[in-house]
């Protein structure tokens, strides 16, 4: 059974996001992998800096891997790294740049199999944005490939300003195939998925569900 999947809304590792307490948990350890691969060109350094001060606050040790390019995330020994963590979170930046490190490497199968096995894997704003597919294209709204963790499923981050009125997001809810959900989430907040499959909302903000425009529940997500 796969772990559980927590796809955060951005403004990751500080009050408000409650949920990293119960993730934690979930994983049955006390260290957490951190991927600050979307911030490679924003001092990654401070997003792992940032997860460790948060994590330690309630017990929580944070260890960050650098795979910031490519090469770094087709290194057997990061891979092996990853594959053995318990809880891996992905940071936020560039979705773009995160896609093109991870896509079809070993540190992306390693992820996946760690999740598959009941790792704990988390993405905030960039990170949620690829775990779906499709994934929303940052330079418009639009659709492009995500990395499919979940498909069927894709996320508006920092979704803070009244979705059908932002101009950006508008084109996305406009965009979407017939059907599919469209997750806006506010930052400091969570759509948590359990290892069973089930949909719920943690942390500051809200969660806002979208299916062919119109606003739906969290039953309408995939299982």
């Amino acid at each position: 059974m796969s772990g559980a999947l927590a796809l955060v809304g951005g403004g990751e590792w500080q009050p408000g996001c409650d949920f990293d307490v119960e993730l934690l948990g979930a994983s049955g350890g006390t260290e957490v992998l951190v991927l600050p691969t979307a911030a490679a060109y924003e001092h990654p350094e401070r997003a792992v800096a940032a997860a460790a001060t948060w994590f330690e606050s309630f017990g929580g040790v944070v260890r960050g891997l650098d795979v910031l390019q490519r090469a770094d995330a087709l290194d057997p020994a990061k891979a092996a790294e990853v594959r053995a963590a318990r809880f891996v979170y992905l940071s936020g930046g560039s979705p773009l740049h995160l896609r093109s490190v991870l896509k079809e490497t070993a540190v992306w199968d390693s992820l996946v199999a760690a999740w598959d096995d009941g790792a704990v894997v988390a993405g905030s704003s960039a990170g949620a944005m690829v775990l779906c597919d499709p994934m929303v294209d940052p330079r418009g709204g639009a659709f492009t490939v995500g990395l499919g963790l979940v498909v069927n499923l894709a996320v508006l981050a920092h979704a803070e300003a009244d979705v059908a009125r932002d101009h950006v997001h508008h084109r996305t809810l406009e965009l979407a195939s017939p059907g599919m959900p469209v997750a806006a989430i506010t930052e400091r907040t969570a759509l948590v998925r359990d290892p069973g499959g089930a949909w719920s909302a943690a942390g500051a903000g809200t969660v806002r569900i979208f299916v062919d425009r119109v606003e739906a529940g969290l039953d309408a997500l995939p299982g």
